[in-house]
């Protein structure tokens, strides 16, 4: 059991409600971004730098995340990728992206894509707010509860 975090544009907040409960209950984490980090000094917390290009990050979490994994991400198609393989993918505002809504969050991202690039402001994604932290972190529990029952040793 790892938790995997794709870096680049993760929320602060996210990184350090993960750190905590690395530390309290001994689970690994793993950072990819493709810009160098700077980490807590924790044996169980390392960070891969990718090579500099579009999808590099991507390209590692879906390659190196195992099934007793999760991986926290933004980025739908990287979460697409990795709920085909049964790997767990978990939004920082606290979404759990799961078989059944996958396909349904694709879309949308895809529509929203292909508005931007017929000219339509579409707008960004809403600030990061306190909710969204507690929304995240309360997911984060419930996935590592449920892990720890079936798993009670973690590698």
């Amino acid at each position: 059991m790892r938790i995997w975090i794709d870096a680049d544009a993760c929320p602060v907040p996210v990184k350090d409600i993960v750190f905590r409960a690395s530390r309290r209950l001994g689970v690994p984490v793993t950072l990819v971004a493709n810009r160098p980090l700077s980490l807590p000094r924790s044996p169980l917390i390392t960070a891969i730098q990718a090579r500099a290009g579009l999808d590099e990050a991507d390209h590692i979490l879906a390659e190196q995340a195992e099934n007793s994994d999760l991986v926290i991400t933004a980025d739908i198609p990287l979460a697409a990728r990795l709920v085909a393989r049964g790997i767990a993918a978990l939004n920082p505002r606290g979404e759990v992206y799961s078989a059944e809504n996958i396909q349904e969050r694709l879309a949308l991202r895809d529509f929203k894509e292909a508005l931007r690039s017929a000219g339509t402001a579409t707008g960004g994604p809403a600030p990061y707010h306190p909710r969204d932290q507690q929304a995240f972190a309360n997911s984060l529990d419930r996935w590592l509860t449920r892990l720890l029952k079936n798993c009670p040793t973690v590698d």
